[in-house]
């Protein structure tokens, strides 16, 4: 209750209530942690490759990596793996025997699989890579200085330019864009096809190592496909020769998980060259954007989980400044580019979980 202008707790309960919050998002690293090290251990590999619920002592003796000094640290780790969703445990007893824990998959943990054509492993580890964890801990000193990021400050160098020096962060890097690049081209062509029918060409700039591309162009093989990126990151592509200096024209322009990198002074020069090299909306002519709209996710998930959905868009929010100095952005910041831009429309399909497929017409 309030009380002269000033919050106060009222009661014990509130102030144990609001001590679980408090303590909930102080200790929320801490799940992010075990679900990295579930991942590098192959737990959900383990368990899949089993066949059936796979038992707890079945699991600690699988795990090659293991120190047996250190197995009675894994029912710690399951157990909160499983109550994140990760897992389901279920329970083995028999008679009067103490029973002993089995577990099985979720849908979320198919997607940690290294099988599984959609895993988004590589996107996991990327993001609970150390180098881009550390500068959320800079947070509070980068405020007070000059450096446009977090990262910078904490690092010494920009995001992209670590990425360009360091062949093994790149590689890295490029693996996490690769596994979401394949997520996210399931989804959009299985989905969004009406979006791609009728292009005759496309351009799929920032396109990285080409995942978007090659499964668009297998859907649509009467498309011509190009990605264009930097040299570093194409470096050891097939075709790499073929080099632009500037977006080649095309029916369509793809920008997947680009815009959100870059400020709104930077995103109107790119929707302008976009824009450049396309044709009229009357000759098909559109760009084709996948980012995040903040407050737009797919409408299951707005009933259903729609404040967690929500706080990842947010959380991305934090971590584009964190990383990039960019940010994600609402409809009413989306259309307010598009129209600086010069573009006349746009139509949004948030078909796409946490993202949105965004066409803009000229």
């Amino acid at each position: 209750m309030a009380t002269n202008g000033k919050e106060r707790i009222s009661t014990t309960d509130e102030l144990l209530r609001a001590h679980a919050h408090v303590w909930n998002h102080t200790f929320a690293f801490v799940s992010s942690a075990c679900l990295k090290c579930a991942v590098q251990l192959g737990i959900p590999d383990i368990i899949h490759r089993h066949g059936q619920p796979m038992k707890l002592s079945q699991l600690v003796a699988s795990l090659p990596a293991l120190n047996p000094s250190k197995s009675h640290c894994i029912p710690r780790l399951m157990r909160v793996l499983a109550h994140d969703g990760f897992f389901v445990e279920l329970k083995a007893g028999d008679g009067g025997e103490e029973e002993e824990a089995e577990y099985t998959l979720t849908p979320a943990s198919h997607l940690l699989l290294r099988t599984t054509p959609v895993s988004v492993w590589p996107f996991l580890l990327l993001m609970l890579d150390p180098l881009m964890v550390k500068p959320l801990n800079w947070l509070t000193p980068w405020l007070g200085n000059d450096d446009p990021t977090p990262f910078l400050t904490a690092n010494g160098r920009t995001l992209w330019d670590y990425a360009g020096q360091n062949p093994a962060f790149n590689s890295l890097f490029n693996e996490g864009m690769e596994s979401d690049a394949r997520m996210v081209a399931s989804v959009v062509i299985e989905e969004c096809r009406g979006a791609f029918e009728g292009l005759s060409s496309l351009v799929d700039v920032g396109g990285g190592t080409g995942t978007m591309a090659k499964a668009i162009a297998e859907a649509f093989p009467e498309m011509k496909c190009t990605v264009l990126d930097l040299p570093h990151v194409v470096d050891k592509l097939p075709g790499r020769k073929n080099l632009f200096e500037a977006i080649p024209p095309a029916n369509a322009i793809l920008l997947k998980w680009i815009l959100h990198d870059w400020g709104d002074e930077d995103c109107m020069k790119i929707l302008r060259h976009c824009r450049e090299a396309i044709p009229s909306r009357q000759e098909g002519g559109k760009v084709i954007i996948i980012d995040i709209v903040v407050g737009h996710q797919k409408i299951e998930e707005a009933t259903e989980n729609g404040d967690k959905s929500t706080q990842t868009q947010l959380f991305f929010h934090i971590l584009m400044m964190v990383l990039v100095y960019a940010k994600e952005r609402t409809e009413k910041e989306w259309a307010n580019l598009f129209s600086i831009a010069g573009f006349s429309d746009y139509k949004i399909n948030s078909i796409i979980g946490l993202r949105s497929l965004i066409e803009v017409y000229p």
